[in-house]
């Protein structure tokens, strides 16, 4: 039996998605558990397909032939593996995998390194919180410095902080939806959405919630899932005692400009999701004028 579904989206960054694999099959395989790795490469030209099939042979590769982006790369691998599928569509595993019984599914950015004993933490966590749809594992800086990964569900007050100078002195505080530093060296504890990099999810949730919702191209997917899986009664967690490296923005930052435009599309669409019509209208009047939108027929 097969537990746990490990999902990589690569695009252009080889050498971080080689020492990402190095430390991810290094750590499965202390903890001994029983796991599926599969690789979307989203059309890179810096011979990450050839890599990938080279150096990780016990690796399933999906090569794609377009850039089809972080949430869409997620979403086949997801239905590929037959843990879930679009509405409408059937779910159908590939003959080696027909004998797998995922529980867990790990959404791990490539351009992170895995600390030993961190799979098995969130593992045994999940398997002690039967509640727990969602969690994330403490993330570091490259230089060792905590990094924040887990946030609280966006508001207006982290928007205006975010958008108006005169309340920048309060960004990266709680107001901004941060945690205390000193949660992450405790024990487990709720939140409202981890970061996106690492996130690691119950199957049964998903198949409840859906997959990462595809208007979402780049930025605010994982808040979007979490905010599903927070409506349908599902818990969220951030759990210290598995450690992951992420380096940050390896991908995006190749398309600034467009990422920066696709961000605060992307917020948009999430306030139009789950925000009533006052917060809704409010949210807009905050953003970026040169980033507004007038409309999103697909947000729901």
């Amino acid at each position: 039996m097969v537990m746990l579904a490990v999902v990589i989206v690569s695009w252009n960054v080889r050498d971080l998605l080689r020492t990402c694999l190095d430390s991810l099959l290094a750590d499965l395989e202390a903890s001994g558990i029983p796991s599926c790795i599969v690789v979307v490469d989203s059309a890179s030209t810096d011979e990450t397909p050839a890599m990938v099939r080279a150096e990780f042979p016990a690796v399933e590769l999906i090569a794609c032939d377009d850039n089809i982006g972080y949430v869409k790369g997620n979403n086949l691998a997801l239905t590929h593996l037959g843990i879930a599928g679009k509405v409408g569509q059937a779910v159908a595993q590939p003959a080696r995998l027909a004998c797998a019984s995922f529980r867990f599914a790990w959404l791990l950015n490539p351009d992170t390194v895995v600390h030993r004993g961190a799979a098995k933490a969130l593992l045994d966590f999940m398997e002690a919180h039967p509640r727990c749809g969602l969690c994330g594992p403490k993330l570091l800086n490259p230089d060792g410095s905590l990094q924040h990964g887990a946030f609280a569900l966006p508001g207006l007050v982290q928007l205006a902080l975010e958008t108006q100078p005169v309340l920048w002195r309060f960004r990266d505080t709680w107001l901004d939806g941060r945690y205390a530093a000193a949660q992450y060296e405790g024990p487990p504890f709720r939140v409202g959405h981890p970061l996106g990099a690492a996130m690691f999810a119950r199957v049964e949730a998903i198949r409840q919630v859906g997959l990462l919702d595809e208007g979402f191209e780049m930025y605010a997917e994982e808040v979007d899932w979490a905010m599903r899986m927070h409506k349908a009664g599902w818990e969220i967690w951030c759990v210290p005692q598995a450690v992951v490296t992420h380096y940050g923005g390896a991908s995006s930052g190749q398309v600034s400009e467009r990422a920066e435009r696709l961000k605060w599309r992307s917020r948009q669409r999430y306030y139009r999701k789950h925000y009533g019509p006052l917060k809704r209208w409010l949210a807009m009047r905050l953003v970026p004028s040169q980033h507004r939108q007038a409309g999103d027929s697909a947000a729901g």
